[in-house]
């Protein structure tokens, strides 16, 4: 493991779905809401497709002890979620990007009793209040862009290490 494959582990358990864990798929293909689910911010995203992209605008090295390490990534997922998602009437629209949310939201909060997404981190999202959502205006965003957009955010460690 590396702090660099951080993005690409955490798009890997967004993706994944077993139809035993009892956790939501998140992906169409998995009777999930959305038709992409994937690693960074593509040039141009797809149009009239629900996204979910997997950012990280920070990465904090902690050093504690004599010669211990552990790196805090904080994740940033950009959700988007076009207005022809459903029956194209507004209320509907909003009703359907909350139902995705929560999904995620339950996705992220990981099984019970296992908060290592996999075994990928030491933990993630450990402290449920430490998940956030921030919504964009709907009626600019739909005015804007004819689609709704957010923001979900939360914290992952890495296992500490020896540098």
């Amino acid at each position: 493991m590396s702090s660099a494959d951080a993005v690409s582990r955490e798009t890997a358990w967004l993706q994944a779905y077993d139809v035993n864990d009892g956790l939501p798929g998140l992906l169409k293909t998995n009777g999930g809401p959305f038709d992409v689910v994937q690693a960074y911010v593509p040039r141009t995203g797809a149009q009239r497709q629900s996204r979910l992209y997997v950012t990280r605008p920070n990465l904090r090295v902690e050093s504690f002890g004599f010669n211990r390490k552990i790196d805090h990534h904080m994740f940033l997922l950009r959700l988007y979620w076009p207005q022809s998602s459903s029956s194209g009437q507004a209320e509907s629209v909003q009703q359907d990007f909350d139902d995705a949310v929560a999904l995620v939201v339950q996705r992220i909060s990981g099984l019970f009793g296992d908060k290592t997404h996999g075994a990928r981190f030491l933990s993630v999202a450990e402290d449920p209040s430490s998940i956030d959502v921030q919504f964009a205006d709907p009626e600019q965003s739909m005015q804007a862009r004819s689609e709704l957009t957010a923001t979900i955010t939360y914290r992952a460690d890495d296992k500490d290490y020896t540098s």
